[in-house]
């Protein structure tokens, strides 16, 4: 009887310790350092947006950048004080190792000594825990059409305060009875891959997020610079 408690106490403790090892297991171990940092300046394009209350920034190694396929994902980062941050991937920074992040400054200082330049820390991707909705914009220069000159952009839109890592973006012209897919730019925007125009002035957008959410916003105009609010989040 004494044995068959021991086993059962032994499975018991492992199946309570294996969530705890699995979140280990995943966790990156790496540096950090620290840099002035902005939205407006950064590779992801953040131009104008402001990051949700107790979010940081963050510059993400050149090697994990995957044609910006980690803006705006969020991360969580413990520093050798033993406290933890969540940091929104805003920038790239070229040189870092893949492990390695660098953090705004203001950022730095809550989990590490400033004057120590480079800090051992451990960090995960995990949601932004952001409340408000997402929101699309197109970017300036876009236009329904191409145009004989080919002086405009056709479409070119970016996704901003999302949740989750944005994986896909794609337009339906006919109401959602089809859609067509874009292509992310290294630059943080989804732009119809022959760079022509979707021949209309309003779209039907499907937003995917790795949390494996989507979020469909109807009737989007496609003029220059505009910027439309979803219903929800991912």
């Amino acid at each position: 009887m004494l044995k068959q408690v021991l086993v059962v106490a032994t499975l018991c403790a492992n199946a309570l310790a294996s969530p705890a090892a699995e979140v280990l297991a995943r966790a990156n171990q790496g540096k950090a350092s620290s840099y002035g940092g902005n939205l407006d300046g950064g590779n992801c394009m953040f131009s104008g947006y402001s990051l949700p209350s107790g979010v940081y920034g963050t510059a993400l190694s050149g090697s994990r950048w995957n044609s910006a396929a980690q803006c705006g994902s969020c991360v969580s980062v413990k520093g050798p004080n033993g406290k933890t941050i969540k940091a929104m991937v805003v920038d790239k920074c070229p040189e870092c190792d893949a492990n390695k992040l660098d953090l705004f400054q203001n950022a730095f200082t809550q989990i590490g000594d400033l004057s120590q330049g480079i800090i051992d820390i451990t960090w995960d991707y995990v949601p932004c825990g952001i409340t408000g909705p997402l929101k699309v914009r197109n970017k300036s220069g876009t236009s329904a059409y191409l145009g004989s000159q080919k002086r405009f952009i056709s479409f070119s839109m970016q996704v901003v305060n999302s949740n989750s890592a944005v994986t896909a973006l794609d337009v339906s012209t006919d109401g959602g009875k089809t859609w067509q897919p874009t292509v992310r730019q290294d630059y943080n925007y989804f732009q119809k891959g022959d760079y022509s125009g979707f021949g209309t002035d309003k779209v039907t957008v499907k937003v995917k997020c790795s949390s494996g959410k989507t979020m469909t916003l109807s009737n989007i105009g496609v003029q220059s610079s505009s910027e439309y609010t979803a219903s929800g989040n991912c």
